[in-house]
């Protein structure tokens, strides 16, 4: 039953049963990109998610479809016979429905013991809000996003559609792959529990997680009507439209100072620090909008890319369509999505051994595969990772090494995941080139991103360049399962460090590497963070605020975040645990490819899609959602209290209208009748929100099953009754944090693997001496001569770097 694909997908022998709804189906669209045999299971009549045929299409392509009605005895035991030949099955069931069909965790493990059992739902299996129901733009406001967007004393602005239901499937695949290579290791099977909302809190772009090197400039605070972002990422005019500039280094600075013309009221040396330039702002902005207003967005970016400066052209999505980089990368393809709906679309997140892993095979029809259900076989030989089996307590990734050479975001975030999970990650550093993430405020000690994104590594400081030097790495590698590099396109190729060079060291080595726009196309030169990143796909012209001038530069509203720069480190690392998954216990390692475009552009799926049928007519919608009604933002009672409601079919709406005294009247139970009268509809909605608190709003409209959730602001989610009961935060301590921080629990509950320790970051260098010790087998004489060299790079307190020997 498995589609045609390539041979060097690394999950070719993993068997999932997909029972998921919504965003949860995207979980299974990943691994099959990934080469797995996804079986996707619809009801009689079809998956309700049909009604969307685009992203219907989209987040089930390459999957395989079966038709079973689980309601019947026949059904339900075609079913549990399927998962006894399964190595995974994903539900989205809510707690009772699964009872009710009698395919609870348990039910499925009575089936088959060693069966991973992902469960995907909105707010978790357990909890006070266990049962309530969501959307995606329910999760971006119970989930902290919506209250970082929009300006700055108006309505919140919900994100691009896709943004957030990425996220969930993302994590949950991650958290799929820890499971499966637990039961490996160990025969036993798990339960794992994904929360939607935990996915969001944690993941999209965490409140309290790894930031990006503009952190340095925020304020403390979280201010109540949204942060004024305007100048985390500033926004110019320029000739054909906008452009967007990220200047973080002191470098990027200084090359934007000589562009001005060196002007005099900019020379002291303390606008080399971003708050001095914040609070210049009023004054900087006019000077760098004069110099970009006569050129054009191409000008300004090339211009940029050769000073050093961080520039990039905002897009629209008819301009994202038609871009050659896409087109010659493959990021971007014109597929037949099925019942001849053809369109442009997005490929999939990643390359392996330079093959894309994505789109081979469009969407089942219902019930297109049936036939073959009789022919899987009940039983199978086990996979092998050649790693040994795990002791009781040991975590699944242990046995596994990782040279993580990550920097910022992206690298913290997989480097840190393989971490949590018991991987030996050891995190490469070069003083000459110190990872942005550790810069602060003062130049010293450390700061909180910092602590967060690199918790439970070893740090080595090494000299990569020196001729010393990349012999001491490359005996690492001889030893090590996984490289993880997120350096500009050629970096590892110039320092001799390719897969091919490594793979002639270590045959089973895998290799990750990004970069912002891939190591192909036109655009592979071009400097990148998350800001530059979403500006060059499309995704900031969507979040842009609709009623606004579009000629405005304040009416882009994503100032708030790096994204996708945690979402990609979180892509980057499922795609390096499947290749390490893929190689088995004797077979090769793999070259994996991430760019941190695709990650964008394949959230955007559905919407290329529409708008590649139908140019020039897609833009940004704001919180007037299309193909629903009502949904959107609304007020509630209090200062600045917003909640988010989505009618998401026609039950929806008479639960809604039973609730609210809404008119419930014939023309208004179809879509088509609402949407002719939405203004008049969400109108006496917003009156009826306004007058109640947005838990209020929540308990009267989640009671009758209507999905509906309050902004929730960043402080707030310490406190939140569901994120305490699910015991959702940890507390991390450093010693070189003045206190305590609150710190992400886990990536999901697991029934038998526990929650992360939350071990210290390591200062630069700080493990150097024991990692060359016990790995290496260098004496304390033969390391004291390396350090005196400034090869290798250990704390200031080395032996190594006084007058007396070791």
């Amino acid at each position: 039953m498995t589609p045609e694909s390539s041979p060097t997908l690394p999950l070719r022998a993993l068997r999932v049963l997909d029972l998921t709804e919504g965003a949860a189906e995207s979980c299974g669209r990943f691994l099959a990109d990934l080469g797995a045999e996804v079986v996707r299971v619809e009801p009689p009549g079809g998956s309700r998610g049909r009604r969307d045929a685009i992203g219907f299409a989209l987040r089930n392509a390459n999957k395989l479809g079966v038709v079973l009605d689980l309601t019947d005895p026949a059904g339900r035991a075609e079913l549990l016979r399927q998962a006894r030949a399964a190595d995974v099955v994903l539900e989205s069931f809510h707690e009772r429905e699964a009872s009710a069909l009698g395919l609870t965790p348990e039910d499925l493990h009575a089936a088959n013991p060693a069966l991973v059992v992902v469960s995907i739902t909105d707010f978790g299996r357990t909890g006070p809000w266990a049962d309530r129901v969501a959307t995606e733009d329910v999760l971006a406001a119970a989930g902290g996003v919506l209250s970082r967007s929009g300006l700055p004393g108006g309505t919140p602005l919900l994100p691009p559609a896709g943004l957030v239901a990425q996220t969930v499937g993302v994590h949950a695949a991650w958290a799929t792959l820890v499971a499966h290579v637990k039961r490996i290791r160990t025969g036993r099977g798990e339960h794992v529990d994904v929360s939607s909302f935990e996915a969001v809190v944690h993941g999209f772009d965490p409140g309290f997680g790894t930031q990006g090197s503009a952190a340095a400039g925020r304020s403390e605070t979280f201010p109540r009507d949204r942060p004024d972002a305007a100048n985390y990422y500033p926004v110019y005019p320029c000739a054909d439209g906008h452009v967007r500039i990220c200047l973080l280094a002191k470098r990027q600075w200084r090359a934007m100072f000589e562009w001005l013309g060196e002007p005099e009221e900019f020379a002291d040396p303390r606008y080399d620090a971003i708050p001095a330039r914040f609070e210049a702002s009023d004054r900087l902005n006019p000077l760098i909008a004069a110099l970009f207003a006569d050129r054009t967005r191409e000008e300004l970016t090339l211009e940029g890319s050769r000073r050093g400066i961080p520039v990039a052209g905002m897009l629209t999505l008819d301009e994202v369509l038609e871009a050659d980089h896409f087109t010659v990368t493959g990021t971007l393809v014109d597929a037949e999505l099925g019942d001849g709906l053809r369109a442009r679309v997005p490929t999939g997140y990643v390359s392996v051994d330079g093959v894309r892993a994505g789109l081979r095979t469009p969407a089942p029809r219902l019930g297109e595969h049936d036939a073959l259900l009789g022919d899987r076989a009940e039983a199978r030989e086990e996979p092998a990772l050649g790693l040994p089996a795990l002791d009781e307590d040991a975590r699944p990734l242990a046995g596994l090494r990782v040279l993580d050479l990550g920097v910022i975001v992206f690298g913290a975030e997989l480097g840190r995941l393989f971490a949590d999970q018991g991987a030996d990650v050891i995190k490469v550093e070069n003083s000459a080139f110190p990872d942005g993430l550790r810069q602060t405020r003062k130049g010293g000690g450390m700061n909180a991103s910092f602590a967060w994104g690199q918790r439970n590594k070893r740090g080595l400081g090494l000299d990569l360049r020196s001729e010393e030097g990349a012999p001491l790495f490359r005996e690492l590698v001889a030893q090590a399962d996984l490289i993880a590099a997120n350096f500009k396109p050629g970096t590892l190729e110039s320092l001799g460090f390719s897969h091919a060079e490594l793979a002639k060291i270590n045959p089973r080595i895998v290799v990750s590497d990004s970069s912002a726009f891939g190591g192909r196309g036109p655009w592979r030169t071009r400097m990148g963070y998350g800001p530059l990143v979403r500006a060059s796909c499309g995704v900031s012209a969507l979040w842009r605020d609709p009623d606004r001038d579009a000629s405005d530069p304040a009416a882009f509203c994503d100032g708030s975040t790096v994204y996708p720069d945690h979402v990609a480190g979180h892509v980057g690392a499922v795609a390096a645990l499947a290749a390490l998954i893929g190689r088995g216990a004797d077979g090769p390692g793999q070259a994996v490819e991430i760019a941190q475009a695709d990650v964008a552009v394949v959230a955007l799926g559905p919407t290329l899609a529409r708008a590649s049928l139908h140019p020039g007519t897609v833009g940004a919608e704001g919180n007037a959602r299309t193909g629903a009604v009502p949904a959107g933002v609304f007020p509630c009672a209090g200062d600045d209290e917003w909640c988010v409601i989505e009618v998401r079919d026609d039950q929806d709406w008479q639960r809604l209208a039973g609730v609210t005294g809404l008119p419930d009247e014939p023309d208004l139970r179809i879509l088509d009748g609402r949407l002719a009268r939405r203004e008049e509809i969400e109108k006496q909605l917003a009156a009826w929100t306004a007058e109640r608190a947005p838990e209020e709003v929540a308990e009267l409209l989640q009671a009758a099953g209507v999905p509906v959730a309050g902004m929730l602001r960043l402080p707030d989610e310490l406190t939140h009754p569901q994120l305490v009961a699910r015991d959702s935060f940890h507390p991390l301590a450093h010693p070189l944090l003045s206190a305590p921080v609150p710190a992400a629990a886990r990536i999901a509950r697991f029934s038998s693997i526990a929650d992360p320790d939350q071990g210290p970051a390591p200062t630069p260098g700080e493990h150097t001496r024991e990692i060359i010790r016990t790995l290496l087998g260098h004496d304390d004489r033969e390391i004291d001569g390396i350090v005196r060299s400034g090869v290798l790079q250990p704390p200031p307190d080395d032996p190594g770097l006084s007058d007396e020997p070791a």
